[in-house]
């Protein structure tokens, strides 16, 4: 069983900067992307940034296209998930997840870190 722990989400000001990191327990070796996905209140839940884990290919929402940053230390089982120029709109609570994309599952996700944006 894997499990993922992530930090770094809290409180900033509009154009601020947070990062966030999601290590894993036990053995990746199974899985083959690494992402982060976000949840704001009344919204459904959305893919932000993801990362293979073989080769490093990045995909990003639109929304967060320039401002956000995603990469991976995999020999640390870790994803992290660097977010600049904040907007209000960003707030949510942000969950990372590990997959095999070509599995029927959705993986493995982390409890979640609350992300604020405000003034």
């Amino acid at each position: 069983q894997v499990q993922l722990v992530e930090s770094g989400g809290g409180l900033v000001q509009p154009g601020g900067s947070l990062r966030l990191s999601c290590v894993a327990s036990g053995s990746i070796f199974s899985f083959n992307v690494m992402g982060w996905y976000r949840q704001a209140p009344g919204k459904q839940r959305e893919s932000v940034a993801t990362i293979s884990i073989v080769g490093g290919i990045t995909n990003y929402a639109d929304t967060v296209k320039g401002r956000f940053t995603i990469s991976r230390d995999t020999a640390r089982r870790t994803v992290y998930l660097q977010m600049n120029s904040l907007k209000p709109e960003d707030t949510a609570i942000y969950y990372c997840n590990f997959k095999n994309s070509y599995s029927t599952s959705d993986g493995y996700w982390g409890q979640g870190t609350q992300v604020t944006v405000s003034s």
